[in-house]
């Protein structure tokens, strides 16, 4: 993902989930994803998928059954 592409998610996440300590981060090495933060705390990658002529966004997030308890 180009750093213009990580301004625009970072920013249109913030506004969605009203978090403006959300960060989208870039990957070392990699060039499809990137990393999504709450503060220090590592939530979910966001993905670039435009293999369809459609250029979209996957956030993949994995919650723990043990995030769960507390």
């Amino acid at each position: 993902m180009t750093k213009e592409e990580i301004i625009k998610l970072e920013q249109y996440m913030q506004r969605l989930f009203r978090l403006p300590d959300l960060q989208v981060r870039q990957r070392p090495k990699k060039d499809d994803s990137a990393e999504v933060y709450i503060g220090d705390e590592f939530i979910g990658v966001l993905f670039r998928d435009d293999d369809d002529d459609d250029l979209a966004y996957q956030f993949q997030m994995a919650i723990l059954d043990f995030d769960l308890a507390g």
